[in-house]
């Protein structure tokens, strides 16, 4: 595959950088939140519990996805070492340029993406 000229390569590989270091400070930054919850009925009320068990399954909720991310920015920058970054990975044709400024972690182009239903 040639190399992009339409896009800012550099760029859009600090900001896949960026936002994995952010994603990792914030993984760090919740484990309390993802943790065991303690159903001591004599500490706290039937509520607070409740909330506590939703509380956990939003941050779990959140881990998953922020992990679901992670990898999407690691198969990006695996693509950009490799040189196959800004292109399909089901039809090979260029992903459009302001879809990557979008989300540089995005590996399908738009016809491709709608084929597949995501």
């Amino acid at each position: 595959m040639s190399e992009r000229r339409d896009i800012d390569l550099p760029k859009l590989k600090a900001r896949l950088e960026e936002r994995h270091t952010e994603l990792r400070k914030l993984i760090e930054g919740s484990k309390e939140s993802r943790g065991v919850v303690e159903l001591d009925q004599t500490r706290q009320g039937r509520l607070s519990r409740i909330d506590a068990l939703q509380g956990q399954a939003m941050a779990q909720e959140a881990e998953r996805r922020r992990q679901g991310e992670l990898k999407r920015i690691d198969a990006a920058l695996g693509r950009i070492a490799s040189g196959d970054y800004g292109y399909c990975l089901s039809c090979d044709e260029e992903i459009a340029a302001k879809r990557l400024e979008f989300d540089p972690s995005v590996s399908l182009c738009v016809d491709c993406t709608a084929e597949s239903g995501g």
